[in-house]
């Protein structure tokens, strides 16, 4: 079947300003020869979700053999740069893989089609209504979510149990985690972790900790420069001593499991998604496991369950109906679900989930188990970011490179980002 995998994509996201102009240009979809529907099919991932992806495409191809699908996918920020251009473009693929940052600022922009208007060959019934209504907006539902996940601490087995330093147990705080990780540089000669001070879902995790939040109900920020600082204090001097990952390598990150400093070897840990987690295992010798995020030091969670990813429809598609069938089959397809396994999280279908779940094998199962232990201890996940939090991401990871190189202290780069982030959210 065609695929094309493509890295490497230049955009600005600021381009999606454009959407709502252009979203009734172009259409996306087409007809092959022979009268077959052709749909455009996008994600990120690493290659073992794409491998299982293709192989599920495949399937759905052969159940609807009047459809091809065209398959492309990469690290997850070409991705989103890429997804971000053709969408102010109005070339959004036909099916595309959606953050949970992401629904809010497509959703606004006319990029995404209402899927309830798709309900006859759109399944939602057997979904959790709370993740389902994860997706939408002003109550529209336009996206669906395709698996649960989680934030986890992925490390290095071998490594681990050969420093003889203690491996972590159902739960620590984060003085706990900072400790074990200086343990860790002292004993293996690399850092502990890949720097934590550069992701904003690691912050978000260590705000929740404190009882606080990204954002307010209303879309504005739920931190000050004050709480900023504090995390970047914290961070810095953590890399200052070698406990974490130098700038070098962290400035270096492109959302890919191989370009981390666990992927490449110079690290012992990794905080990052549990289903991307699986790309480590092609990558680390001494085998991978799974820890949680650590808590507040009162012991409260920072980390939550929310919808892995999501999958939506292009406004513009010149194929609603098929690109719905896509969507179906990917959320809802038993047989589906047995080749997907939880490269892309949990399968958020109950009956899916309940009829696989006994089956799962390998690093599946190591995430369905790491899930079922933290069953009842997390508390509820926040409500999707507001459109502006997508290009903050990127704006949070490039002020943190400020700190890393010891261009600006903590609290110059924390009140910078407030500034920026304020202006974002009001524009």
């Amino acid at each position: 079947m065609p695929g094309h995998r493509t890295k490497g994509f230049c955009a600005s996201a600021a381009a999606l300003a454009l959407c709502a102009v252009l979203a009734g240009c172009g259409g996306s979809g087409e007809s092959a020869g022979g009268g077959k529907v052709v749909l455009r099919y996008t994600w990120w991932g690493n290659p073992d979700r794409a491998e299982r992806t293709e192989q599920a495409v495949a399937l759905f191809e052969k159940q609807h053999p009047d459809v091809d699908v065209t398959t492309s996918f990469s690290g997850y920020d070409a991705y989103k740069q890429k997804l971000a251009t053709q969408a102010a473009g109005g070339d959004a693929p036909d099916v595309m893989q959606l953050d949970y940052r992401q629904i809010d600022q497509y959703a606004s922009g006319g990029v995404l089609l209402d899927l309830a208007k798709q309900k006859a060959v759109l399944r939602t019934s057997e979904i959790d209504q709370g993740l389902l209504a994860t997706g939408r907006v002003d109550d529209v539902q336009y996206a669906i979510p395709q698996g649960r996940g989680t934030e986890t601490v992925a490390y290095d087995v071998g490594t681990w149990k050969k420093s003889g330093v203690p491996l972590p147990g159902k739960s620590w705080t984060w003085s706990q985690w900072a400790d074990t990780m200086r343990a860790l540089a002292k004993k293996t000669g690399k850092p502990g972790a890949t720097d934590p001070g550069q992701s904003e879902d690691a912050f978000e995790v260590w705000l929740r900790g404190q009882g606080k939040a990204l954002y307010t109900e209303d879309g504005g920020l739920g931190f000050t420069a004050d709480d900023l600082t504090r995390w970047w204090t914290f961070t810095d001097k953590l890399r200052r001593e070698g406990a974490v990952s130098p700038a070098e390598q962290t400035t270096q990150l492109d959302g890919s499991v191989e370009n981390t400093p666990l992927g490449r070897g110079t690290s012992v840990t990794d905080a990052n998604w549990d289903a991307p987690a699986s790309g480590f295992l092609a990558l680390v010798k001494g085998g991978v496991a799974l820890a949680p995020m650590p808590s507040g030091e009162d012991g409260t969670p920072g980390q939550y369950f929310k919808p892995s990813m999501f999958v939506g429809v292009s406004a513009n598609t010149a194929h609603p109906k098929e690109a719905a069938q896509l969507v179906d089959f990917l959320v809802n397809d038993r047989q589906a679900a047995k080749i997907l396994g939880a490269s892309r999280g949990i399968p958020v279908n109950e009956q899916v989930r309940d009829e696989i779940g006994p089956a799962l094998k390998d690093f599946d199962k190591t995430i369905a188990d790491f899930q079922a232990s933290l069953e009842g201890k997390l508390k509820d996940p926040p409500q999707a970011p507001p459109a502006g939090d997508n290009a903050l991401q990127s704006t949070f990871q490039r002020d943190y490179d400020q700190v890393s190189y010891a261009r600006m202290s903590p609290r110059e780069a924390a009140e910078n980002y407030i500034t920026e982030a304020k202006a974002e959210l009001r524009s």
